[in-house]
């Protein structure tokens, strides 16, 4: 069973280039490989670069 994502109003979870989950023993952060700044502040709720995952 997966963990429950972190921040799960974040546009990250949704976005079309797969953000990466990084954890430590005490945090988890998001990476975003679109990005310059790699771990954006949390929750992303405005991005110009979102572009939402197509339904399967």
């Amino acid at each position: 069973m997966d963990p429950p994502l972190p921040f799960p109003q974040s546009l990250c979870h949704r976005c079309a280039a797969p953000p990466r989950y990084v954890r430590s023993p005490t945090a988890v952060f998001i990476l975003c490989p679109l990005l310059p700044i790699k771990y954006p502040p949390q929750p992303v709720v405005q991005c110009a670069l979102f572009r939402p995952k197509q339904a399967l």
